[in-house]
């Protein structure tokens, strides 16, 4: 890393070398200015490396800015302005220029070439030292002086000062806490008199009551239906890949519906089902058995679990289907009534969802500053005039699938070109 020199006022200070902090840095060093990026890890990017499973999901291919926004919910409105300036196209043509090669998959998720995000940050990193971005790291800012609406400067832990004509914070939100991003910069936005909503998990994995799902933990179901009810009335179902884990579900589509379950948690008991076999209705569900159990009458019912099972749920089906049915007689034992149960546990494998998992485990937590707060056009605080805020510093609520990263590459960009 490139130490500061002491006592340098710069043109631009970035607090906190995430995403977006790296690429306003960046856009602003290539603009003409003095830039130093504050980070308080032994390096910058440490969310960056991990996100998207270690792959990182650059963005989503959406190349229409309406229909991107759309999935921002309340906030698309304050963010037209800025993905009007660097949207999804400039994401694209901004990495290839730096080196990185991106492939869209399903979803319209796109990734780097080479499925590892170590190569994203390498690549952005280069990109700020091209530009000469002085970089400190192990350094904690914990004051910020401003007076008369202006940044004076900010101090770390050891006293030491850093003056800047323009501050940028972009010290992420409270997800994954173990990389850095513990709040700091909700209290600083807090103290200045900014009106800053507080942070709930919300993209995050779902906590079960069963405990047979740590038995299957890894186990994963392709093209599943799954349906949540409140005190056993039917609220919504998604469709998508459904991954068990040691405590309960995740997958895309479980993070993705996760704000969704929140809001019924509030409301009374919530219950699930997953329809393994959501292709096929119940009648038809019900002569495929019929057929497959005249084809191994002889069998013991134990032995052909695994035959009408989805791969790896064969354990949890003999399991569950063993509470109601002698599963070690013979197939051609079993009554019509227990082929029905059979038919009915494969249709909706019951769960109750106890909660959320935390910050810990967030994909994206929401929370920060309102953005009535913020001229989206700059991203410079309305309240604060030599102040921008970029990231997840943002009260905007999205999806997973490209859209937190998209967001980062834009107000970071917009930030970068005004500070």
């Amino acid at each position: 890393m490139v130490y500061a020199k002491a006592i340098k006022e710069y043109d631009v200070i970035v607090i906190g070398g995430g995403a977006s902090g790296l690429m306003a840095a960046g856009v602003a060093a290539e603009n003409g200015k003095s830039v130093l990026v504050i980070e308080k890890n032994k390096e910058p990017g440490a969310k960056l490396k991990i996100t998207g499973g270690g792959r990182c999901n650059i963005t989503n291919a959406e190349y229409n800015v309406r229909s991107l926004l759309s999935n921002y919910g309340k906030t698309s409105d304050f963010l037209y302005s800025s993905f009007s300036q660097f949207g999804v196209k400039d994401t694209f043509s901004f990495f290839e220029k730096i080196g990185v090669d991106i492939v869209v998959e399903a979803r319209n998720r796109a990734f780097p070439s080479t499925q590892k995000a170590i190569d994203v940050y390498d690549a952005l990193y280069k990109y700020i030292k091209k530009g000469n971005v002085d970089v400190v790291c192990n350094t904690v800012i914990t004051k910020v002086f401003y007076k008369e609406n202006s940044i004076q400067y900010v101090e770390d832990k050891g006293g030491k000062k850093y003056f800047a004509k323009s501050f940028v914070f972009s010290t992420g939100g409270y997800s994954h806490p173990e990389t850095g991003s513990t709040g700091d910069g909700f209290l600083w936005l807090k103290e200045m008199g900014h009106k800053v909503h507080p942070p709930t998990p919300s993209i995050v994995p779902l906590r079960t009551k069963e405990r047979w799902v740590r038995d299957i933990s890894g186990t994963s179901l392709s093209f599943m239906k799954i349906d949540f009810f409140v005190d056993n009335k039917k609220a919504f179902s998604k469709k998508g890949k459904i991954l068990f884990t040691h405590f309960g579900l995740s997958s895309p589509l479980i993070l993705n519906c996760s704000k969704q379950v929140a809001d019924l948690l509030h409301e009374g008991i919530v219950t699930a089902k997953i329809d393994m076999y959501p292709d096929t209705d119940i009648g038809s569900l019900d002569k495929e058995l019929t057929k497959k159990f005249d084809q191994n009458k002889n069998k013991t019912f134990k032995n052909i679990v695994k035959e009408i099972s989805p791969d790896g749920m064969q354990k949890v089906v003999g399991l569950l289907l063993g509470e109601s049915i002698d599963i070690d007689k013979k197939v051609h034992s079993i009554t019509k009534e227990e082929r029905r149960k059979v038919v009915d546990l494969l249709k909706g494998l019951p769960l109750t969802i106890e909660g959320l998992m935390g910050f810990d485990r967030a994909v994206v937590a929401d929370g920060g500053i309102d953005l009535s707060e913020v001229d989206t056009k700059t991203m410079r605080s309305k309240k604060i005039n030599n102040l921008f805020v970029i990231g997840d510093l943002l009260h905007i609520n999205r999806p997973s699938g490209g859209y937190s990263l998209q967001l980062c590459w834009t107000t970071g960009y917009v930030a970068g070109v005004n500070a």
